[in-house]
């Protein structure tokens, strides 16, 4: 689905943040800036054991994940999905591209990869099943 928007791979690839929309127990959306990284037409974001997110995944999986628009609001991406826990990913630092994408950042906080790894070691993976994109172009040249 992602591989059939044009532009979107390539967008996603070079984005640092996007902001995932999980549902709490109660009912209430919670919104959160992540790391991340495409794996085909999934994304695959890594996080703490105890994170918000994945108490309310177990509940409602329905998720939303954003990229920043720019501001005149001429572009923007929103996707869809399905999120599960996925207990067979390789650590963050050996998922390819991971490293290779967020290595400045991972060290400009402090973390190697193994601590960031052992810090973030619970993957989840989101199965897209809608995309709302529009000006996907200007966003590449930004």
């Amino acid at each position: 689905m992602i591989s059939q928007t044009k532009g979107l791979t390539e967008l996603l690839d070079q984005e640092f943040i996007g902001f995932l929309t999980a549902v709490k127990e109660d009912g209430q959306p919670q919104t959160s800036p992540i790391w991340y990284i495409r794996d085909g037409d999934d994304i695959v974001i890594y996080n703490r054991p105890k994170a918000r997110r994945l108490r309310s995944i177990q509940t409602n999986p329905q998720v939303a994940f954003n990229l920043r628009a720019d501001t005149g609001g001429r572009s923007g991406v929103t996707l869809e999905g399905t999120a599960v826990v996925e207990e067979g990913l390789p650590p963050a630092k050996d998922f390819p591209g991971y490293e290779a994408k967020y290595d400045g950042e991972i060290a400009g906080l402090g973390w190697t990869p193994q601590s960031f790894s052992d810090d973030y070691p619970v993957g989840l993976r989101i199965t897209v099943t809608r995309v709302r994109s529009w000006g996907v172009d200007n966003l590449l040249r930004s």
